[in-house]
């Protein structure tokens, strides 16, 4: 079995009590965290992204992680096994408050695994919180500016007059939205 194999392969079973955590990696070594932490005994999980690459004498399709410094593990949340991963080299931390690690939903892991295995196209998008202020970018309402709400299910951008303490709200479903103060995001 390849490494790419083993960094995307689908978990056989996964142990009573296992739950899924972050691992945040130094940059460019989550390849080889995740085939050390295989051979270990511990459930990984690394989506990787097929991208053809350009250098002044060839191209290559490489796989580049879809998320940059971390590593999936799916593990019983033990002393001993969260000691077990942090002395695999490369490792810094595991995603988390404090010292206590953050576990991840099940179906969030399931969804990534499922968008992969679909090979549907898509692309990485900023992360946007619930009251984030961000700006519509492209069409009619490019450069609009307000806050990031949801209301019955649907997410909507609620542009505000301060001075009068009034507001309205529209859809932003097929909008490209980014946060303010950040840069454009290209895919």
């Amino acid at each position: 079995m390849s490494s790419c194999q083993i960094l995307q392969s689908i978990m056989t079973e996964t142990m009573p009590n296992a739950e899924w955590f972050a691992v945040q990696t130094k940059p460019r070594h989550e390849k080889t965290i995740a085939v050390e932490l295989a051979q270990k005994g511990v459930n990984t999980f690394l989506p990787l992204l097929s991208e053809m690459r350009q250098w002044s004498d060839r191209r290559k399709n490489v796989e580049l992680p879809l998320f940059s410094c971390y590593v999936f593990v799916n593990m019983v949340p033990t002393a001993e096994a969260r000691v077990s991963v942090l002395r695999s080299r490369g490792v810094l931390s595991f995603v988390g408050n404090g010292k206590e690690p953050i576990s991840i939903p099940d179906n969030q892991i399931d969804d990534v695994r499922r968008l992969l295995a679909a090979k549907v196209p898509f692309m990485a998008h900023p992360f946007l919180h619930i009251g984030q202020r961000v700006r519509i970018r492209g069409g009619a309402l490019d450069g609009v500016e307000g806050v990031l709400t949801r209301r019955s299910g649907a997410t909507r951008l609620v542009i505000s007059v301060e001075t009068i303490q009034r507001s309205l709200s529209i859809s932003v479903e097929g909008y490209d939205v980014e946060p303010v103060g950040a840069r454009t995001y290209r895919a």
